[in-house]
């Protein structure tokens, strides 16, 4: 196990070895699809994304808000996005983590995933939470067709 991992968990009050091992059947799931990710820049919004790189997805199913969230605090999440947009999924970047070309899904992060019967969907990172079992993302899908 690498040093610049060990770090990453160790800082996040993560368990390296347990997160390594979810990182690596994320990776290696055959369910998982491939996606590349961009993100925008905060200085110049009229600017490309950067292309951050390779990573596999893992879809989780629809995002249920938690149980104790009234309407209220539904309604902040969503804002005036359709709910059935929104899905859970694991993110793993493909670069080993002190690899210069490794990085982390960020709110703010698209999300361009490879379907399996062809074609691309557009995702948007909403939020995420990460714990041993991996990053787990809420992303909103983009429904607005490519050209």
């Amino acid at each position: 196990m690498d040093k610049v991992w060990v770090q990453m968990c160790e800082a996040d009050g993560l368990d390296p070895l347990q997160r390594l091992a979810a990182r690596r059947e994320i990776l290696g799931n055959p369910q998982a699809l491939d996606c590349t990710l961009y993100r925008a820049d905060e200085d110049d919004p009229d600017a490309e994304e950067e292309d951050l790189g390779d990573a596999r997805i893992l879809f989780r199913g629809a995002f249920q808000p938690p149980a104790e969230w009234d309407a209220e605090a539904c309604a902040a999440y969503f804002d005036e996005d359709d709910p059935a947009l929104f899905f859970h999924a694991f993110i793993e970047c493909e670069a080993e983590p002190a690899a210069r070309g490794f990085f982390t899904p960020d709110v703010g992060d698209y999300v361009a995933v490879m379907l399996a019967e062809g074609g691309v969907a557009m995702y948007y990172v909403h939020d995420w939470h990460e714990d041993d079992q991996g990053r787990l993302c809420v992303l909103i899908r983009d429904d607005e067709e490519l050209e």
